[in-house]
């Protein structure tokens, strides 16, 4: 049941990805948080580890501005987008996604050097796998604070096997 302060909105993926002609991994989330919509960038929550995960796993300094961010995932052949362009969520919490609507991932690979695509998290793995991709898909654990069993660094470890 839904709640007077939760209501379902529609939510639209505003992010354009990001990627060079050396990315060769495709990281996916699902779809962009409330904050992350609100500051126009990926994992923008302050409580998300994501950026905190991928300067563990390739020893760089914790990226403050979304340049900087941006450089992270050029330097180190990482493309990010999401799964989906739009759909109806409760918030940011993924388990109430309705009504997807999915990104060109296929188009978007598609002549790119993009060898291997990993899943931020258990429902963006599992909407990844119902398109038809020529490249493999690889679940990593959420970086969501949502997913606190997994300290921060259980969770570089698990995300280092698959990106180094």
């Amino acid at each position: 049941m839904i709640s007077k302060k939760q209501t379902i909105s529609s939510a639209v993926h505003s992010f354009e990805p990001i990627s060079d002609e050396f990315s060769h991994t495709l990281i996916l989330g699902t779809m962009p948080s409330v904050q992350s919509r609100k500051a126009g960038f990926y994992y923008s929550h302050p409580r998300n580890r994501f950026w905190k995960v991928l300067s563990g796993c390739f020893k760089y300094q914790l990226p403050n501005t979304n340049a900087d961010k941006i450089n992270l995932l050029i330097e180190n052949g990482i493309a990010l987008w999401d799964v989906l362009a739009s759909c109806e969520i409760i918030g940011s919490d993924d388990s109430t996604i309705k009504k997807p609507i999915y990104n060109d991932i296929d188009i978007f690979v598609n002549g790119k050097n993009i060898s291997k695509i990993l899943c931020n998290g258990k429902k963006a793995y599992n909407l990844c796998r119902r398109l038809d991709l020529p490249i493999p898909i690889r679940y990593v654990p959420s970086t969501s604070p949502a997913n606190a069993i997994w300290s921060i660094e259980k969770l570089t470890e698990a995300w280092k096997l698959e990106l180094i």
